[in-house]
């Protein structure tokens, strides 16, 4: 008895994911192919840079940290990378070619996945580019390189997470403005669940371990702990999971989309 290849696991996983590689370089180099991209790194800098200085009053805290740096990013993503993935499936459905796309022969999560890895992967980039400000940090002093690191790690898996959300709401409609008003205000409220004048204002009306457990599903209180410096499964296992849910609630709207 011999063993079809075709039908092994392995081969299956290949088959089906192979499209995605290709789906992945077409939305990340379309980026590029406009101004939006560079528009868009553009302002990401500058305003992660003036909150920094400005704001976050960088120079007159004499600490050799990007904590401040980072303080700032849970707030900034919310409308920068509600910009970015509001226009994912909105476009499609505005133009039209999202029938065309639902019929290509390629399986549907391996579609939404290539498209939010693209946009991911391009929020990486903007993100890699703020470099400048490690090495204003290392040239004041002597940072913890391994703070840094975490910060960044916790700011990227925030990043996705965000990212995640907008791509479920832009699924949702061909509206780009719907859109980014949908997932600007749910990650706003993910962002507030654990901001400390609303988590004292949640022990007023609820129990304490209520409190707590309201304050776990928040960004803000998985992002402070990672970038502390100390990167713990839990905090890990929760970005990833809103990434996976919201992609697998993007998946069944299209599937309702392709079924209608």
């Amino acid at each position: 008895m011999t063993l079809n290849r075709s039908n092994t696991p392995d081969s299956l996983m290949k088959s089906n994911f192979g499209p995605m590689l290709p789906i992945i370089k077409r939305e990340l180099f379309s980026y590029f192919r406009s101004p939006v991209a560079y528009v868009f790194i553009i302002i990401f800098l500058i305003s992660t840079t003036g909150t920094t200085w400005y704001l976050g009053n960088f120079y007159q805290s004499n600490e050799a940290s990007l904590g401040i740096f980072f303080f700032f990013h849970p707030w900034l993503y919310l409308i920068l990378i509600s910009s970015v993935g509001m226009r994912l499936w909105a476009e499609d459905r505005r133009q039209g070619t999202i029938e065309i796309l639902l019929t290509l022969p390629v399986p549907l999560y391996v579609a939404v996945l290539g498209k939010f890895l693209a946009a991911w992967l391009f929020i990486g980039i903007a993100l890699l580019l703020t470099f400048p400000m490690i090495l204003t940090t290392y040239y004041l002093g002597e940072p913890d390189g391994g703070i840094i690191f975490t910060g960044y790690v916790g700011s990227f898996l925030m990043g996705g997470a965000y990212l995640s959300i907008s791509c479920f709401t832009s699924s949702l409609t061909k509206n780009q403005v719907i859109s980014f008003i949908t997932s600007f205000i749910i990650c706003l409220v993910l962002v507030l669940l654990g901001w400390g004048v609303l988590t004292t204002s949640l022990v007023d009306f609820f129990p304490v371990w209520l409190s707590d457990l309201i304050t776990q599903f928040s960004f803000t209180t998985h992002f402070n702990a990672i970038r502390r410096g100390e990167i713990d499964s839990r905090d890990v296992v929760y970005f990833l999971s809103i990434i996976g849910f919201m992609l697998l609630a993007n998946i069944l709207v299209l599937e309702h989309t392709k079924a209608s």
